[in-house]
């Protein structure tokens, strides 16, 4: 202890060279992945991201359930489309937007459960 404090960092300098070697091969494959979360980090980006999980909805209806413009809406999911993370159809005059795929969904329901268990 330090002060009465508890250091959280080792007191001398080593490692597991077979460890370290293996998982630095196994974390390059991360690479790429920050723009996904970059998307995600913005408040308003993440309720849509959450209303698109609940139900496919127009540009529309987006921008009345955060509360936004219909132009700041179409801002954040083409974002959100540039990311790879919601798609579009187009309807006669009306564009609607739904998730790219089950995987964001997944990671939508894995952080609400994350955040029930750790408060």
């Amino acid at each position: 202890m330090l002060n009465g404090k508890e250091r959280d960092v080792c007191d001398i300098f080593c490692f597991n060279e077979e460890k370290v070697t293996r998982l630095r091969k196994e974390v390059e494959d991360i690479s790429g992945l920050a723009p996904i979360f970059k998307a995600l980090a913005d408040e308003t980006r993440l309720r849509i991201i959450y209303a698109l999980f609940l139900d496919e909805l127009c540009v529309c209806d987006v921008a009345s359930i955060v509360g936004s413009t219909v132009a700041a809406a179409s801002h954040h999911l083409r974002l959100l489309k540039s990311a790879g993370l919601a798609k579009y159809r187009r309807q006669g005059k009306l564009v609607f937007y739904s998730l790219n795929d089950d995987c964001i969904a997944t990671i939508i329901e894995t952080a609400l459960k994350h955040r029930k268990h750790n408060g």
